[in-house]
């Protein structure tokens, strides 16, 4: 076990999790998150004195966010550091940065860096220098902004992401016992300016919140810290429930609401939660009690076809008695295709000329040429589009016809319909087929098979 002079008991705890704890053995790749601030360099300096011992590689990587000036200084100095205790040194800079949320546009930016040098360097852990004051203010704005049992737990010290883990050495200790780690050891390190900027969100915990609670507590760190891990605790056993129930109600990002209405209220409430877990991961701080109540909405909404959008252009349909979530808003598909003896369609289905057909559904169309105007197409719906039915006078909007046959919200854009060059609707395929259309036992000379 390393045992440092000046370390502090906050800091040997950091090097007892990480040989005790964790484990760290000859041969582990580690990617190291690093800005080059006292944190991270804190937590580097640690892995640099545990390779003494323990014959593991380190892997820094380095994101310029390209925001202040002094970035480019920064990652010079960082890089020549690693060049002399001869570490390998990875670095990238965000060019530009899109519409959205500037700090989860850059998080996002910055953990697909690293999940790349993961894959690269074949490595089995990335280390981030998140310490107990950052827990603190995690778990605080979460409540203030509403989250799940596990995100209002912060964040945990290891996640497993499967083929590696990432884990947070730092969480035990604050700031202060950070500073003076570095100050003990002379690391270098350079300070953000914008940390002391209150524009942003957590700054102002940071400056405000933080200060009065470790006035009434010096050790409240530990108490959020514990308050974290009891959370998660009961988020584990209750998730243990929801794993004997969720595959029957939530599959393939669908759910099954009549099966969803049989379980418990609270396990109800816990399969929301759970479903958004699945999809934003570690992104929770996107999700607040918002975000569930619209959900609750969409589920117990009385109407047949309803849709709620989500952080990251994310979209929850509800179709009848199912609810399916897709990852971006697809734009609507507009085609039209001129149909000769074989057209392949964009939902994956074709549209076939065939000289004999056995059934009558509506699956197959018989037509006799003397009814229409040649050629044929197959287009998608257009506002306002009808078909003549038979035994009706009259015509159906094709939007009831789609109510009826209770096609997805979603699918109903791209659903192929065969008209004439009047745009005379023939046929919706695999639906409805219109007046224009022939019995097996009457004359015709076109048979069209949907597949």
């Amino acid at each position: 076990m390393l045992i440092l002079k000046n370390n502090g008991d906050g800091m040997q705890k950091v090097f007892d999790f990480l040989e005790k704890d964790l484990k760290l053995k000859d041969g582990d790749v580690i990617v190291l998150g690093n800005s080059y601030g006292p944190d991270s360099m804190a937590l580097l300096d640690i892995l640099i004195r545990i390779r003494k011992k323990i014959d593991i590689s380190i892997i820094v990587a380095h994101v310029n966010h390209n925001v202040r000036k002094e970035s480019a200084k920064e990652k010079e100095d960082l890089e020549a550091f690693c060049s002399e205790k001869k570490l390998i040194f990875e670095s990238m800079i965000i060019e530009r940065y899109g519409d959205d949320n500037f700090e989860n546009e850059a998080r996002n930016i910055r953990y697909n860096f690293f999940e790349d040098l993961i894959r690269k360097y074949n490595a089995n852990y990335l280390f981030t220098a998140h310490h107990g004051d950052d827990l603190i203010e995690t778990v605080i704005m979460r409540i203030v902004r509403g989250s799940t049992l596990k995100g209002y737990s912060g964040f945990s010290r290891v996640v497993n992401m499967g083929n590696y883990q990432i884990v947070r050495p730092l969480i035990e200790v604050t700031k202060e016992e950070i500073l003076q780690y570095d100050e003990s050891h002379k690391i270098p390190y350079a300070l953000d300016k914008t940390n002391y900027e209150d524009k942003h969100t957590r700054n102002r915990y940071r400056h405000v919140v933080l200060p009065f609670l470790k006035k009434e507590d010096s050790k409240v760190h530990e108490k959020f810290l514990k308050f974290s891990t009891t959370l998660l605790e009961y988020d584990e056993y209750i998730n243990k429930e929801i794993d004997k129930s969720i595959s029957k109600v939530y599959q393939n990002r669908k759910i099954d609401l009549n099966k969803y209405f049989e379980l418990d209220p609270l396990i109800q409430k816990k399969v929301i939660y759970r479903i958004l877990e699945d999809i934003y991961k570690d992104d929770l701080m996107l999700i607040n009690d918002n975000h569930v109540k619209l959900m609750k909405m969409l589920i117990k909404s009385k109407k047949a076809n309803a849709y709620v959008y989500l952080p990251h252009n994310i979209k929850a349909v509800k179709t009848y008695d199912k609810i399916s979530i897709s990852d971006t808003v697809k734009e609507p598909i507009n085609y039209e295709i001129e149909l000769f003896d074989y057209a392949e369609l964009p939902n994956g289905h074709t549209i076939t000329k065939t000289d004999q057909a056995e059934t009558n559904d509506n699956n197959i169309c018989r037509i006799s040429n003397s009814d229409i105007v040649y050629p044929l197409y197959v287009r998608t719906r257009k506002y306002g589009d009808r078909m003549k039915l038979k035994k009706i006078n009259g015509s159906r909007k094709i939007n009831d016809i789609f109510i009826d046959a209770k096609i997805p919200i979603d699918e109903r854009d791209t659903w192929p319909i065969v008209v004439d060059s009047c745009d005379e609707i023939i046929w919706i395929p695999g639906i409805k087929k219109s007046k224009f259309t022939k019995q097996k036992s009457e004359s015709y000379d076109i048979i069209l098979r949907y597949d």
